[in-house]
């Protein structure tokens, strides 16, 4: 199998300009990756990421997506695996939100929630299909911890998170015994370009550890990874936090 041992031969990321997603990338080119597809937007910063996966020596190919045009994703997901197989995805794009903005403006709160479920969902299932159809592959879905139990501070992008959490483990539930391995990937704060300015959280870690983990997760056929591992138990804790505390909780 081209994938076998977490060393996929060929990636496609969804999310082109994700910082976990291209940390991935390199992560990976580094031990066996040699053809890497960069799905996005169409952007200089898309061109730029292509361009530095080059540098390391992959075959890079870009291709537009949009997380909100659905309809397009069957089509132009679809004809990247009539170029070959795909040995592992990564569903990488999300939005943060402003959490203060769109609680007064319903829109931007649907778009986090279509971006971060509705997209990824459709995305999700469209490349799923055709791993299903190839026998073999990976899918890696970039939950994270907010969706755990959503707070009240960022309830619009965790409830959006909790939605994909669960999507993610039935996919893999649907897809067991079938040649196709569905990872869920759970990483507390990041401290990245999206969460800039943003007060950091106990445990927050990096796009390169993400990308770490992701691949020990893929070398261990794992189903479920937190980053770090220690917000795991935290997290179990805090399931358990009786609500009328918890809902006054900052961080």
């Amino acid at each position: 199998m081209k994938d076998a041992f977490g060393a996929p031969q060929s990636l496609l990321v969804l999310g082109g300009t994700s910082e976990i997603g291209l940390a991935t990338a390199r992560r990976l080119i580094a031990r066996r990756t040699r053809t890497v597809w960069l799905a996005g937007r169409p952007s200089p910063a898309l061109t730029a990421a292509a361009d530095s996966l080059r540098a390391l020596g992959a075959e890079v190919r870009t291709v537009p997506f949009d997380a909100l045009d659905t309809e397009s994703h069957e089509e132009r997901l679809g004809k990247i695996f009539t170029e070959g197989d795909i040995d592992m995805v990564l569903l990488a794009f999300g939005v943060l939100g402003d959490q203060a903005r769109d609680e007064s403006d319903p829109v931007a709160a649907v778009r986090v929630a279509q971006t971060n479920y509705t997209g990824a969902v459709s995305a999700g299932l469209v490349c799923a299909g055709a791993l299903q159809a190839q026998g073999h592959g990976s899918l890696v879905v970039l939950s994270s911890v907010a969706g755990e139990r959503a707070r009240r501070a960022d309830f619009i992008y965790g409830s959006s998170k909790a939605g994909l959490d669960a999507f993610a483990q039935g996919l893999g539930d649907a897809l067991h015994g079938t040649g196709v391995h569905v990872m869920v990937v759970r990483p507390g704060f990041v401290r990245s370009k999206m969460t800039a300015g943003l007060a950091q959280a106990p445990l927050a870690t990096t796009p390169e550890a993400v990308a770490s983990a992701i691949e020990l997760g893929l070398r261990r056929r794992s189903e479920t990874v937190w980053v770090p591992g220690a917000l795991r138990m935290v997290m179990t804790a805090v399931r358990h936090v009786p609500r009328p505390l918890f809902r006054r909780l900052t961080v």
